[in-house]
């Protein structure tokens, strides 16, 4: 492995020159400032060029807020940031390596100027990758800190979507510089990411419990603490895509197995005929969050709010009927969140039978007795949970403007039957070694067979 801008592996005892000789490139740009915007699809005055309609490199969502934090997007802090092309380049690429003893190692952390990797290999031996200014690139940061550099403010994801606290980010297991994600300025322009941010004093640091090693090269390379993992689709993501296999990004941006557990010192082995690079799909799991890669191409293939909206007002167009009560049912507003309207719609996930709400029905002996505990269909007598129905809001989460005929079990969120299939296949990364499919609209791990089920409405709607 040759880290990126090399011309040769050759490793001398004390440094290794990654760039022609005889010159220096001038100290890169800081990272840009927090983004002021009202809407993730509307400008983001840190990404902007001086051009009317700047390229868009794509968007990054995460999973389990439907479109919109619990508390309102609000700068960094979004469910989901469309990329920009920048107005300057910021982006950086390995130039000068340097084997160096443990006393040069603060010196090195004081030029701000300078982005930099260090590797602590040992109390007296610390490799430190400096790095240059790169004019072809622009680089996004993603982590939990709310530090200027970091453009993409993450926390951790609860089902339901309920982000982790203020109070509550010291325990998180998202780390403060998660990753950094590189996007070509030029056309096709090609998105890859790599593990860990770079900090206020443009550093990433790598101690000495950290897994890393030196390559075949004499280089270095290494892994963030709990990882960050990518899994890209098998095929084109609106065409419906089977799930890939989960691998692990490394500091450099090569690809490995998982570890056998998240944090273990181990690395996997080296997957050589894979690559960093972001597809339309791509998952990226920062160990308490999942985020969705979506290019511009696969964006245009996805519903917009527009589009939920009339597909929502058409099916409530429609009169759907609750078999039993015979009152008409109608799908609250997008707008409207977790608040239960009275003509809302209400299923039975086991069987897929849609009601209007009723207080009767439960089995006490099998648990129920309240909420969405067990009730019995009165259609076909099935027992099992009795939710209520909610449109996927999220238009990136889709795979096609597909009608909504389809809910996740057992949370009750809506969309096309072509969105459900792909997403109850889909294992998401959960803990130290454990995967689950869940809602990608709340997070609820799904149940079931499947893990959706087709709505049976009463009335011409089927």
């Amino acid at each position: 492995m040759v880290l990126e801008g090399s011309s040769e592996a050759v490793c001398s005892p004390s440094s290794l020159e990654l760039r022609p000789s005889g010159h220096r490139p001038s100290s890169s740009s800081s990272s840009s400032s927090s983004s002021s915007s009202s809407s993730p699809l509307q400008n983001h005055d840190a990404f902007l060029s001086n051009e009317k309609e700047p390229a868009q490199y794509g968007e990054l969502i995460v999973l389990g807020y439907n479109g919109c934090l619990a508390n309102g997007d609000k700068g960094r802090r979004r469910s989901r940031l469309a990329l920009y092309k920048r107005s300057k380049a910021n982006g950086v690429k390995p130039d000068v390596i340097h084997n160096i003893s443990t006393p040069l190692v603060s010196k090195a952390f004081t030029n701000k100027s300078q982005h930099s990797i260090s590797y602590t290999l040992s109390r007296s031996h610390s490799v430190i990758v400096e790095y240059s200014q790169d004019s072809s690139t622009d680089m996004f940061q993603i982590g939990r800190s709310t530090e200027s550099m970091i453009d993409f403010v993450v926390t951790d994801t609860s089902p339901n979507g309920q982000g982790a606290g203020e109070g509550q980010s010291a325990q998180s297991t998202i780390s403060r510089y998660a990753c950094r994600v590189i996007c070509e300025r030029r056309p096709p322009y090609s998105t890859r990411i790599y593990a860990a941010g770079f900090d206020s004093s443009k550093n990433i640091f790598l101690g000495e419990r950290a897994a890393k090693w030196r390559t075949s090269d004499g280089l270095m390379d290494g892994l963030t603490t709990n990882g960050v993992l990518v899994m890209q689709p098998t095929g084109g993501f609106s065409e419906g895509p089977a799930p890939g296999v989960w691998r692990e990004i490394s500091v450099c941006g090569n690809v490995y197995a998982l570890r056998e557990t998240r944090s273990a010192q181990q690395r996997g082995k080296l997957v050589e005929n894979e690559s960093n690079t972001l597809q339309d799909g791509s998952l990226i799991d920062l160990c308490g969050a999942t985020l969705l890669w979506r290019t511009p191409e696969g964006l245009r293939r996805t519903p917009t709010l527009k589009q939920l909206e009339s597909l929502r007002q058409e099916t409530n167009a429609a009169r759907p009927q609750c078999p039993v009560g015979f009152n008409t049912l109608a799908f609250p507003s997008l707008a409207q969140r977790e608040v239960v309207d009275k003509k809302q719609p209400w299923v039975y996930v086991n069987c897929g039978h849609v009601h209007g709400y009723h207080n009767w029905g439960f089995r006490k002996e099998k648990g129920g007795g309240g909420g969405a505990d067990e009730r019995e269909c009165p259609m076909c007598r099935r027992v099992g949970p009795y939710v209520p129905l909610w449109l996927g809001c999220e238009g990136g989460l889709y795979l096609d403007a597909g009608h909504p005929t389809h809910a996740f079990c057992p949370c009750g969120h809506v969309c096309s039957e072509k969105t459900a299939r792909c997403w109850a296949q889909i294992p998401l990364p959960h803990g130290t070694h454990a995967f689950h499919a869940a809602c990608p609209f709340c997070g609820t791990w799904l149940t079931g067979e499947q893990g959706y089920i087709k709505l049976i409405f009463q009335g011409p709607v089927d």
